[in-house]
């Protein structure tokens, strides 16, 4: 009869041969154990001591044993075969892939490598993990992606693993497959005496010991070859609730075109999930990083080298050293834009860390690597509604004095900001105001902040608020547009009784205010000298900003 195949993919040492022991249990299946062997033994590169012996005895006919063995007819529904990835050569039937059901196992080479020399010399070849991902890619290319379940998932959860494993292939689960007998089995290849010893006295997918084997250092190189392979397959598992439970779905972005953005890091593009800088950086070691937020209007960056100004100014003030320079900077963000296509309602955020410390600790005596640049460019409009109106909510949480840490630095240590933004949260608000230390307006937790008290514009001084670059601009704008500015301390019932208010940021523009702590601002509408503003700013956008670099 015609039988349903269902392929295994991995690497060695993977519980690969207990997984063929667990689909050995079922009552509607037959088991191959690695049938693609003796065609990659064919190849006098790869010894084996046992390959005589396997080539006498097993077909080595890559084209016959895809045809007649694996495809061939049987006398149960399904038919089970074990392959490790480097015996997938090229010159297999192309039928290989194309037919049949394909699931890929993955071990962390952590866990392979101290045990893998008791047999084989490691290499990367050997190992596989670097094939397993070009099976996985070639599977995606056909249009079959293959489930992917992770070794360590089936020592915690093998039945939750298992179950969600054939509801994949669209096999019932048997609970059977949860147990087998001890000792060597008729289905075990004739190389079971050199790899087998240690799941022939397993009886279960067993818990992994909570004291596992130290890495050889020899095999360092090759564990930072083959981790970055096993964490993208990582990252196509499914996340399981609980046993019985669905799988836990992603989260959805805000822009669901941000799924495959790619960003730089350190001095390279990488992908959304490789951008990560190192456990040993200094915005991961105490948020030791100055950062600038930018917007892209028309193909133009606007008011890019103001913002690099600070930057360098921010740099300076912390004592940064190795600090990139601006055309180098620049050319970063440039190509990052480009390599996004984004060229139009794209948000910048352009962070630069002291870099990377030789160990863990506070000094800057530690960062001898130099500074980490990072561009992340998003599809990301203005986050507030400049059409209806924003609240607001007073934040007990008091901005810092310059006493303390001065604002005029941008830095990443943003947790006073957080706090206040958390009050906000909890208030169902769109942001918390702070005040400073006397009681008198500074900001908002994201944003500097305006008021308007028949006909005069009012903002606090810059003493504890980042004396923002949006800020600036629009100071200007209120200047140009022939309205009263006041630079001046602002009391939070100035606020609650003002004609208008609105917020300006980089991330917002220019973000109209209608309610703050209850109160009513205004009429509750968009104010007159609000939307005059408004399209000012907008006008200033269009006409101004530094062209990205295509060349």
């Amino acid at each position: 009869m015609e039988v349903e195949v269902i392929h295994s993919w991995s690497a060695p040492r993977s519980l690969s041969t207990s997984l063929m022991y667990s689909f050995s249990q079922r009552d509607d299946i037959e088991v191959l154990d690695e049938p693609l062997y003796a065609n990659f033994l064919r190849d006098p590169a790869f010894d084996r001591p046992y390959r005589d012996q396997l080539l006498s005895k097993m077909e080595s006919d890559g084209n016959k044993v895809v045809n007649d063995i694996i495809y061939g007819p049987g006398s149960k529904k399904y038919r089970f075969c074990k392959h490790m990835s480097k015996h997938k050569v090229h010159n297999l039937p192309e039928d290989l892939l194309k037919k049949g059901k394909h699931f890929i196992l993955i071990r962390n080479p952590l866990d392979i490598l101290p045990s893998f020399d008791k047999v084989l010399p490691p290499t990367s070849f050997e190992l596989g993990l670097g094939q397993l991902v070009g099976i996985y890619d070639e599977l995606c290319d056909i249009g079959k992606p293959p489930p992917v379940i992770d070794a360590k998932e089936l020592q915690k959860d093998p039945e939750g693993t298992l179950r969600g494993l054939c509801n994949d292939l669209e096999i019932p689960f048997q609970p059977a497959m949860l147990s087998w007998e001890a000792g060597p089995k008729p289905i075990d290849g004739l190389w079971a005496p050199w790899w087998y010893k240690n799941v022939h006295k397993s009886t279960r997918f067993e818990v992994q010991s909570k004291n596992p084997e130290p890495l050889p250092l020899s095999q360092y190189n090759l564990l930072a070859r083959t981790l970055p392979h096993y964490n993208m397959l990582r990252s196509h598992v499914k996340k399981k609730l609980s046993i019985l439970s669905s799988p836990s779905p992603p989260p959805d972005l805000p822009v669901p075109a941000n799924e495959k953005l790619v960003a730089w890091v350190g001095d390279e593009i990488v992908t959304r999930e490789s951008a990560k800088v190192s456990v040993f950086d200094s915005v991961v070691q105490g948020g030791d990083s100055v950062w600038e937020g930018l917007r892209v209007y028309d193909k133009k960056i606007f008011k890019l080298e103001e913002h690099l100004d600070r930057m360098f100014d921010s740099a300076k003030a912390l004592a940064f050293e190795n600090v990139p320079t601006r055309d180098e900077i620049k050319e970063a963000i440039f190509r990052t834009l480009i390599k996004n296509g984004m060229f139009d309602n794209a948000h910048i955020r352009l962070s630069l860390t002291r870099g990377k410390k030789v160990t863990s600790g506070m000094s800057p005596a530690l960062n001898l690597y130099g500074c980490t640049l990072i561009v992340l460019a998003e599809w990301k409009p203005p986050v507030y509604d400049n059409e209806r109106g924003i609240v607001l909510v007073t934040a007990t949480t008091r901005r810092n004095s310059p006493n303390n840490l001065d604002s005029k630095i941008h830095h990443n240590n943003l947790l006073n900001n957080i706090l206040a933004k958390i009050e906000a949260n909890n208030a169902k608000a769109d942001d918390a105001i702070m005040l400073d230390k006397d009681g008198y307006v500074s900001e908002t937790n994201a944003t500097n902040i305006f008021m308007v008290k028949k006909g005069r514009v009012l903002t606090p001084h810059a003493d504890y608020c980042l004396p923002g670059i949006t800020r600036a601009t629009v100071m200007d704008l209120v200047v140009k547009e022939q309205f009263i500015l006041e630079e001046r301390r602002i009391s939070l019932s100035e606020v609650h009784t003002a004609d208008e208010v609105w917020t300006t940021g980089t991330m917002g523009e220019l973000s109209p205010v209608v309610k703050v702590d209850g109160r009513t601002i205004g009429n509750g509408k968009v104010g007159p000298i609000t939307r005059k503003l408004q399209v000012a700013y907008k006008k200033l956008t269009e006409q101004s900003g530094v062209p990205i670099e295509l060349a």
